[in-house]
């Protein structure tokens, strides 16, 4: 049975409330989305910056991907309004991870490496559908700080447009709303990809 001594809320103190959730959420959330919006259109972008990265546009929901960690938790609930200080990603996806694939492996270890102080800022994951032994054997000693992804099996991976891991693989850059936003093939140098987090960090204060 409902208490009926319960305090009900006045509608004034109900419209305190809901402006309070939305002063919160932009003081939170308020920069990065300005940041994604001056990066997509070059909006009051003082320094003229053009990203070396190809975009993802629109964005792409990283919960298409149909991903889960080795814990078994949905790549998805990693990021949001609701999931407190979320990282970026950098995501390596390819079919059989062969010599161009491994490549852009050491690449996004480096570029975390290189971007000091904000390196913490930035995980790194990757999705591989077959692994050679060699790395298999190597990878806890070369990348221990890099999960390895799995598909949750209830569905084929729905990559973005313009991605087939089989044909090519590609580092995919995942912003901290999870969105995929940036993506990055073995024709660009690791220069091309540190300048653009270099960039995005600046502008973002999530993640």
């Amino acid at each position: 049975m409902a208490d009926t001594n319960e305090p009900r809320l006045s509608p004034d103190q109900v419209r305190r409330g809901r402006r309070m959730a939305l002063i919160l959420f932009a003081v939170g959330f308020g920069p990065m989305i300005l940041a994604t919006a001056m990066y997509y259109t070059g909006w009051l972008n003082p320094d003229g910056y053009s990203n070396k990265g190809e975009l993802v546009s629109p964005a792409y929901p990283v919960a298409e991907l149909d991903l889960k960690g080795p814990d078994g938790e949905p790549l998805e609930a990693r990021f949001g309004p609701e999931v407190s200080d979320p990282d970026w990603l950098m995501l390596v996806v390819a079919g059989i991870c062969e010599m161009e694939c491994q490549e852009l492996l050491y690449l996004a270890r480096q570029v975390n490496v290189a971007l000091g102080k904000n390196a913490d800022r930035v995980s790194r994951a990757a999705y591989l559908e077959q692994i050679p032994a060699d790395l298999d054997n190597r990878w806890s000693e070369e990348y221990p700080s890099m999960e390895r992804l799995q598909s949750t099996g209830e569905r084929v991976p729905g990559w973005p447009p313009g991605v087939s891991p089989e044909e090519q693989p590609q580092i995919l850059l995942v912003d901290p709303f999870g969105n995929i936003m940036m993506r990055y093939t073995p024709e660009h140098s690791g220069k091309n990809m540190l300048e653009d987090l270099k960039h995005l960090l600046k502008l973002s204060q999530i993640g």
